[in-house]
């Protein structure tokens, strides 16, 4: 099976800058309320993937990374510098939230490989509404 696109995340030397760009111009809802200022992107469309608005990091020039989700990011991670790439950010893990890494393919360009972590539903179970259905016999005596 393929790995799915499932996170985009743009770099800027001007996060809260771009993120208010990106609000103002595609109508995203960005929340930067963390304490790394990371602005999570709920893009509000029917189709199409979240993804975040982030500070420059020292590893990745300015630019668009796309995340792809695999089942084991060291694996991968070791598979691309196999195939040619740079490690540009090791395997690193973001409690209750996913794992990933970076890596720059032959030609340099940077991407992203992610397993997301499960998040706990905070949902509340539904209450059984089922009601005991009787048996009708139609006319006839069941035999016990």
């Amino acid at each position: 099976m393929g790995a799915p696109v499932v996170h985009f995340e743009i770099t800027t030397r001007n996060a809260k800058q771009i993120q208010d760009f990106y609000a103002s111009l595609f109508g995203w809802s960005i929340n930067a309320e963390n304490p790394i200022s990371y602005g999570l992107v709920k893009t509000g469309g029917k189709r199409g993937i979240d993804g975040g608005i982030a500070q420059k990091r020292d590893e990745t020039s300015p630019g668009v990374i796309l995340y792809a989700e695999v089942d084991d990011p060291q694996a991968a991670s070791e598979e691309v510098v196999s195939m040619g790439a740079r490690v540009v950010l090791p395997v690193t893990a973001i409690p209750n939230m996913a794992t990933y890494a970076l890596f720059a393919d032959p030609d340099g360009n940077v991407v992203g490989i992610v397993k997301n972590e499960p998040r706990p539903s905070t949902r509340k179970p539904k209450k059984s509404s089922a009601k005991k259905k009787k048996s009708r016999s139609r006319g006839k005596k069941s035999r016990r």
